[in-house]
């Protein structure tokens, strides 16, 4: 099995250092979904701030208040433990029923709002997040960082997975998974391997396009994404100066690959590149004499294949110098995008 390959950012380590987390509200999340709850139905909507606690430790909380199973505790998305986070949760009372959510209230948990809504909400739905990021002992040249900074807003950076997505050990465990080890793996804990999986793939294929300096640009064969949709398609070589075009004004992405069954390939130079990076994730101590990479893998266990952008371009960057070792930054990221890797990429490591 190959080893995980250090994420490479555009610019270069140039001494620019900062400490981010080190107090719990230097990293605030508030989601946003695209809808409001719809005033009526059977769940109660539940918009809760929490502080030190994951998204599923509060699920469980809610769940043993209601007296229902905390599958059915609805949630759109997981959130920093580590963090002061906003968030929207459902949970199936009956159509009259009410609780003391309130009893709930501690330090490290606040009901803000209650409503009422029809269904329990999904996970993934969800537009995205809006972050506050303080961050402290800043050092380094702050003519760069205000230099970085600018070219972040004006062209993004690259789409990493973020650390947070492969938790302690998950890459050992992903491998064990595929190799067909699942003895003892519960139906949670073998989606959450999977994920990783995944993650790791496509940030391999990102690592290389950095290297080559084409994480940002379209090539031939690439397979886009219509910006602010699950839209894809194969870009071909004829039609290839006018997405180059849209490319620059965002108005599409060039993509990697969530490996699976099905779905779309690239063609040309971008299969390529995604051809070269997954070979690495081939055999091994996880897979021994398999032939079979982890992409191969993932599609033998059912899992159907996806797309996701390359690059991310945050909304509405904004940042301020409290005094001369603290940056204050406020932005907003599409769902599934990471603030930790935009942090990473200013300081380029």
């Amino acid at each position: 099995m190959a080893e995980v390959e250090p994420r490479l950012f555009p610019w270069p380590d140039a001494g620019l250092r900062a400490r981010l987390r080190a107090e719990l509200a230097d990293f605030q999340v508030r989601e946003e979904l695209p809808f409001l709850p719809s005033g009526a139905g059977s769940h109660c909507w539940l918009e809760i701030e929490k502080r030190g606690l994951n998204t599923e430790q509060v699920a469980q909380r809610l769940a043993l208040l209601a007296g229902v199973a905390v599958r059915d505790v609805g949630f759109a998305g997981l959130k920093d433990r580590w963090a002061v986070a906003r968030q929207v949760f459902t949970v199936p009372l009956g159509a009259h029923k009410t609780l003391p959510w309130a009893s709930l209230n501690d330090e490290n948990l606040q009901i803000l709002s209650q409503q009422r809504h029809d269904k329990k909400l999904r996970r993934g739905v969800l537009r995205g997040n809006h972050f506050h990021l303080v961050l402290r002992e800043v050092a380094g040249d702050r003519a760069l960082w205000e230099e970085r900074l600018t070219v972040v807003v004006q062209e993004g950076f690259p789409n990493y997975f973020g650390e947070q997505r492969f938790g302690h050990s998950n890459i050992d465990k992903a491998g064990r998974l595929l190799a067909g080890a699942s003895r003892g793996m519960g139906r949670h804990e073998r989606g959450l391997l999977w994920s990783a999986a995944r993650s790791i793939l496509f940030n391999a294929v990102l690592v290389e396009r950095v290297r080559q300096d084409s994480w940002s640009q379209l090539l031939s064969g690439e397979v886009v994404q219509l910006d602010g949709s699950h839209s894809h398609f194969r870009a071909e070589d004829e039609g290839l100066p006018t997405l180059l075009a849209r490319a620059a004004a965002w108005d599409l992405h060039p993509t990697g690959p969530l490996p699976g069954r099905g779905g779309i390939r690239p063609g040309g130079a971008a299969l390529r590149v995604e051809e070269g990076a997954l070979a690495a994730w081939r055999g091994g101590a996880a897979l021994p004499e398999s032939g079979l990479h982890w992409a191969q893998c993932l599609a033998a266990q059912g899992l159907d294949a996806g797309r996701r952008p390359l690059r991310v371009r945050p909304q509405g960057l904004v940042w301020a110098w409290p005094d001369a070792v603290t940056l204050e930054l406020d932005f907003f990221l599409p769902a599934g995008s990471f603030a930790t890797v935009l942090v990473e990429t200013l300081l380029g490591q």
